[in-house]
């Protein structure tokens, strides 16, 4: 059977997962009417199948299983087939992968639901193979057990269903807190989150292993609002031990997904934009605390990894690649210390080897992820070569054995653009041009914010994927705030007024969109999207963070930049719904966390007037940018700059010294004096 044998539906769609499956003998849907209106007037149950482009068990399963015609016409008989991009569709992941949870105590993708002809949820799993096999039942006779089910019991799945759906809006409800918030509540999730620090490895909890971004987040957060040593040395150690994992790809720069062991040694070698967008700030941030140079190579190996392999010439941000090259995962990241001695030669090999734990046993199937188990100095004295000629050597080797890799066959990669992921990255590349004084990362941001703009946004709304020139489908909560974040810290970096005047409009968008006027807080879908069986909202920081942490933070930091005090109102709202549940479960709520420390924070206001260009200018915003500042707004103009004076209510008043360059500091209502030099600024700023 060749690939082309069968067409369904999804040849039309333009998300890769999608098209991936094209050309299976399956009769898939994608998810629409069609779909939904097929299954109500054939009363036949819905197979709802949800996973991505960069999911290795989802390409095992559609092999096994989809490219099978046997099972094909088992679905096709029984069931209307459904495929969904998780990605493009994040609403009904949240939605049928709390109910795989609720079902089976576990969840994962690819996600397998059945559902009722009115979409909701009776049976679900995730991964099945295509015969019984390991204590799991096989996928056919899965399909023949719940195709009977649905047909001889109709009443017992209809029992089932209905308590999914009332589990369902009852996990949804959320109750306002009537406690006074105060950082006991901050120093309380501290001590829940350390419980589970990995003292050997770093990192929190076993195997598997991923990068807790957020939650260090939090605890850089709290080393500066306490001078907590603890929680600075958890960062500091994780932050390295992941550095030094084969987690990190060693040559290219970029986090791959996660780590399989406890170690960070052996990833899933897929990487992710988002991921790399959240642990480049990160690093940008410890970098700011520690000045570990370490930290700075790490977030511009990041950055420049994005810059390179996934950004669009337009300017868009592309989400994934994939685990696999050549039907083998982590084949393209691999080597042998045959290959690298035929490309370094036999004493450059032998000292590459020494540094990056090397062997000809291998740590991955017989061959190396490379990674570091101790410091060039202990390499160096090992090895009997001074530290400056080793360090010259690895400089050499990485060189060399990238250019290599490049000419292998690269994993595939998911060329969609998405909005909420393009909001998070963006933001990682505004701050990081102020804190590294990297021009060419402001461009990169600046090109963003203008492609989204042009390309993602259709009468006042924002869309919440681009691919093949095509952009569709209604923004989530998390595409209007994680934006909305990205162009705030795209102003106050720039201070170009344009990205400002965007984030206000897109807040008032989001608000009249997403608020919930009844209960507080954001829903997850807008009030010009579809109506599913439910209208959830989204809390928890997961694999990227909740809509609602990053709207938090996003209405306090417009909110004074805007003078705006129901911004501000809101924000507490939703604090205080999540209040309770940040002390139960506080790992789940890293980027919460940081927004309630900066509502109980004095938050710094930071003006600086004066002419762009100017050295003097430069100077005093270096001052800003270089050290660590977690709660702060900045605006920067240029005297001259009318426009921004309207509309910014911080810069009213202001004006340059002596026709200086000038620093304003405010915080708590109350302000410092003006200052014209970076040291005054920085005895005001740092404490």
């Amino acid at each position: 059977m060749t690939e082309q044998a069968f067409a369904n539906r999804l040849v039309n769609e333009t998300s890769p997962y999608l098209l991936q499956h094209a050309h299976n003998p399956v009769d898939w849907f994608p998810w629409g009417e069609e779909a939904l209106e097929t299954a109500r007037r054939e009363q036949k149950p819905i197979l709802l199948s949800i996973g991505y482009s960069a999911c290795h068990w989802c390409h095992v399963m559609e092999h096994e299983s989809f490219e099978n015609e046997a099972i094909a016409k088992l679905m096709n008989d029984n069931f209307v087939n459904i495929k969904v991009d998780r990605e493009e569709r994040p609403d009904l992941d949240q939605i049928y992968m709390s109910a795989v949870q609720m079902m089976t105590h576990h969840g994962g993708w690819p996600m397998t639901v059945f559902l009722t002809p009115e979409a909701v949820p009776f049976y679900a799993g995730t991964y099945f193979p295509p015969e019984d096999r390991h204590n799991m039942p096989g996928f056919p006779r899965v399909l023949i057990s719940v195709a009977d089910a649905y047909r001889q019991r109709p009443e017992d799945v209809q029992q089932t269903a209905e308590s999914v759906l009332s589990e369902l809006k009852r996990s949804a409800a959320t109750r306002e807190s009537k406690e006074l918030l105060s950082s006991e509540l901050l120093m309380a999730a501290y001590r829940g989150i350390i419980k589970s620090y990995d003292s050997t490895n770093g990192g929190f909890g076993g195997a598997p292993k991923f990068p807790p971004a957020m939650v260090l987040e939090f605890l850089l957060h709290t080393f500066y609002r306490t001078g907590n040593q603890q929680a600075l040395e958890i960062v500091s150690y994780t932050c390295r031990k992941m550095a030094e994992g084969g987690i990190y790809d060693q040559l290219g720069g970029g986090f791959h997904r996660y780590a399989t062991d406890a170690r960070w040694l052996v990833p899933h070698f897929e990487k992710m934009l988002y991921d790399n967008a959240l642990l480049s700030r990160l690093y940008l941030h410890y970098y700011q605390v520690s000045h570990d140079e370490t930290a700075r190579l790490v977030a511009e190996g990041i950055l420049d990894y994005v810059m390179r392999e996934m950004t669009d010439p337009a300017g868009g941000f592309y989400s994934t690649q994939d685990a696999d090259s050549e039907g083998a995962e982590g084949k393209f990241f691999v080597w042998t210390t045959g290959e690298i001695k035929a490309l370094l030669g036999e004493r450059d090999a032998d000292l590459f080897a020494a540094y990056y734990n090397v062997t000809n046993a291998g740590n991955f199937e017989g061959e190396n992820i490379l990674n570091i188990t101790r410091k060039v100095s202990e390499a160096a004295l090992a090895k009997q070569v001074s530290v400056e000629e080793l360090s010259a050597t690895l400089e050499k080797g990485r060189r060399i054995l990238f250019e290599a890799r490049e000419k292998r066959v690269k994993p595939a990669r998911d060329e969609k653009i998405l909005t909420a992921w393009n909001g998070l990255m963006l933001a990682s590349f505004a701050e990081a041009a102020a804190i590294l004084k990297r021009p060419d990362y402001l461009e990169v941001a600046s090109n963003n914010a203008r492609f989204v703009l042009g390309n993602l946004r259709r009468g006042g709304l924002l869309l919440r994927t681009y691919k093949d020139s095509q952009a569709k489908l209604n923004g989530y909560l998390e595409d209007y705030a994680f934006f909305i974040d990205g162009l705030v810290t795209l102003f106050e970096t720039s201070g170009e007024i344009q990205w400002l005047e965007e984030a206000c409009t897109l807040t008032v968008t989001m608000i009249d969109e997403f608020w919930d006027d009844e209960e507080g807080g954001f829903f997850y879908t807008g009030r010009s999207h579809e109506n599913l069986i439910v209208r959830s909202k989204d809390f928890f920081d997961n694999a990227t963070p909740a809509g609602n942490s990053v709207a938090a933070e996003v209405l306090l930091r417009v909110g004074l930049l805007s003078d705006n005090s129901d911004y501000q109102r809101r924000a507490a709202t939703i604090l205080r719904l999540m209040a309770s549940s940040v002390e139960r479960y506080p790992s789940g709520f890293g980027r919460l966390l940081c927004a309630f420390d900066f509502y109980l924070s004095a938050v710094k206001e930071l003006v600086v007037i004066g002419s762009p260009d100017s050295f003097e200018m430069q100077a005093l915003l270096a001052e800003i940018w270089t050290p660590y500042l977690p709660n702060k707004v900045v605006a920067q103009a240029s005297p001259k700059d009318v426009a921004a004076f309207e509309a910014i209510p911080l810069l009213q008043g202001r004006s340059e010294l002596d026709g200086s360059p000038t620093a304003y500091v405010c915080e708590h209502f109350a302000c410092k004096r003006p200052v014209t030099t970076p040291a005054e600024l920085a005895a005001q700023l740092h404490r």
